[in-house]
C-alpha cells in the first residue's frame, strides 16, 4: 500500500481516522440465521431469466453466503486501506484516501454507483496510486480519494431532503479542497458518472481539470426519447449507434423496474432491510448483462466477478443498513443518466460492451467537445473498475495524461 495521507485535525473541518472495522460475530451469526430462515418462492415458470433472478441462482448464493463466505477477509482488506471521515454540509462523509509515494501524482476522486460501494474500487487503488509496481510510469501516479456517497456504506444518511447528484458534487469539491487538492480530476460510473459530470459543470478548469466516465451522458435527446418509448430506431444510425439504441430500448422496456420503484417509493422497500436474500436479489437484478455475468459465479464458472466479490458488496449493504438510504438518491435525482449534460472540459470515455449501453464514439465526440480519449472495449460491463481493473486503469491513465502539469 502506498503512503497514507496525513489528515487535518482542526476543529470545524476535522478529518478523523475511520475506526477499525470489527463487526461483532453475533451480527454475522444473525445474518447467517436470516439467510437460512428464508421463505422461498416456487421456481420461475420459464427456462431463462425473463421472470427475474432465478431460484437456482439465489439458492446457490444463499448456501455459499451462509456456509462458505467469510466477511473477515474483506474486513481485513478494508482495515489495511487508509479510511477517514469528515463532516460536510451536516453529513459525515466516509472516504478512502491514499497518497501515492510519487509526490507529483495527480489528485483523482473516484465515485461509485448503485448497487455499488467503495468495494468497486478496491482493485484499482494500487494500480493507480503505485503504477511503477504494475509496469506503468511514475508519471501516471494518482493521489486517490474514494468517498462513499451519503446514505451509502459508511457515510451517514442525510437527515434532510435535497441530497441530489449536484449537492453530492458540491460536497466532493469541499472534500478535495479540505484535503489540500485545489485542482483535481474525477472519474465515475453509474451514479458516480452523474456526480462526476456535475463536478465538471460546477467548477470547470479552475478546480476540476478533466473527467473520465464509463457510463457517459452522450445520447442525443431525440434518440433517447425514441429509445425510452421503444420506438423503431431512427433512420441513418451507424452500426455502433444502432447497437447502442437497441441496448437502451431494451433497458427502458424490460430492465428499469428497480429504478422506477426507488425513484418513486424508496421507503416502501422495507423487505430489503429485513431479508438478506431479498436485498441480494434486488441488487443482482440491476441490469441484464451484469446479472448474466454474476449468476455463473454461483454455478461454479465465475467471470469478471467472483462469489466473494459479489457478496462483499451485498454484505456491506446489509451490515451498514443502507438499502433504503441509498435508494433515496433515485428519488432525489432530477437529471437524466444518458443524455448530454454540456460538459466542456477534457473528457475520456470507456465504452464497455456490457454496460447498459456502449457509448458510440460519434455520440461521445458530439457530447464532449473536448473528448481527449475514447476506447471501445471487447469485454467488461457496468462495474468496470471492479470487473476489469487493468483495462479501467489503463483508460484512466491515458485520459488524464492530457492535463498533467496543469496543477
Amino acid at each position: 500500500m502506498t503512503t497514507v495521507a496525513q489528515e487535518s485535525t482542526g476543529d470545524a473541518v476535522a478529518v478523523r481516522a475511520f475506526p477499525r472495522l470489527a463487526v461483532p460475530e453475533a451480527e454475522l451469526v444473525g445474518l447467517r440465521g436470516r439467510i437460512e430462515a428464508t421463505i422461498w418462492p416456487s421456481r420461475e415458470l420459464v427456462d431463462d431469466d425473463s421472470q427475474g433472478v432465478q431460484l437456482a441462482t439465489m439458492r446457490a448464493l444463499a448456501d455459499y453466503w451462509a456456509n462458505g463466505y467469510d466477511w473477515r477477509k474483506i474486513e481485513a482488506r478494508l482495515n489495511a486501506t487508509p479510511q477517514f471521515v469528515t463532516e460536510i454540509d451536516g453529513v459525515d462523509i466516509h472516504f478512502i484516501h491514499v497518497r501515492s509515494k510519487h509526490e507529483d501524482a495527480l489528485p483523482l476522486i473516484i465515485t461509485h454507483g448503485w448497487p455499488g460501494s467503495i468495494i468497486e474500487q478496491m482493485k484499482v487503488i494500487d494500480l493507480l496510486s503505485d503504477p511503477t509496481a504494475h509496469c506503468a510510469s511514475a508519471s501516471d501516479a494518482f493521489h486517490l480519494v474514494i468517498p462513499s456517497i451519503p446514505g451509502y456504506g459508511y457515510s451517514a444518511a442525510p437527515a434532510v431532503v435535497g441530497w441530489d447528484p449536484t449537492r453530492v458534487a458540491k460536497a466532493w469539491i469541499v472534500l478535495m479542497k479540505r484535503l489540500g487538492y485545489e485542482k483535481f480530476v474525477a472519474q465515475g460510473g453509474d451514479w458516480g458518472a452523474a456526480i462526476t459530470q456535475q463536478l465538471a459543470l460546477l467548477e470547470p478548469n479552475t478546480t476540476v481539470l478533466a473527467i473520465h466516465s464509463n457510463m457517459p451522458g452522450t445520447v442525443p435527446d431525440d434518440i433517447l426519447n425514441k429509445a425510452i418509448a421503444n420506438a423503431p430506431p431512427p433512420a441513418g444510425l451507424s452500426d455502433d449507434e444502432l447497437h447502442a439504441y437497441r441496448q437502451l430500448a431494451d433497458f427502458y422496456t424490460h430492465h428499469l423496474g428497480y429504478a422506477v420503484e426507488m425513484a418513486n417509493r424508496p421507503q416502501t422497500l422495507y423487505a430489503l432491510m429485513d431479508s438478506p436474500i431479498g436485498l441480494a436479489a434486488w441488487i443482482l437484478d440491476h441490469d441484464k448483462d451484469s446479472y448474466e455475468m454474476i449468476a455463473p459465479a454461483f454455478a461454479g464458472t465465475p467471470g469478471g466477478l467472483s462469489r466473494d466479490d459479489v457478496l462483499d458488496n451485498i454484505t456491506l449493504y446489509w451490515l451498514t443498513r443502507t438499502a433504503i438510504s441509498s435508494a433515496r438518491l433515485y428519488w432525489e435525482n432530477k437529471l437524466g443518466f444518458f443524455n448530454v449534460q454540456g460538459v466542456k472540459i477534457p473528457t475520456g470515455v470507456s465504452a464497455f460492451p456490457h454496460e447498459i449501453y456502449q457509448a458510440p464514439q460519434s455520440w461521445s465526440q458530439s457530447a464532449y467537445p473536448k473528448l481527449v480519449y475514447y476506447k471501445k472495449h471487447d469485454v467488461g460491463g457496468h462495474f468496470a473498475a471492479w470487473e476489469q481493473p487493468q483495462l479501467f486503469s489503463e483508460d484512466v491513465r491515458a485520459t488524464f495524461r492530457t492535463v498533467r502539469g496543469q496543477l
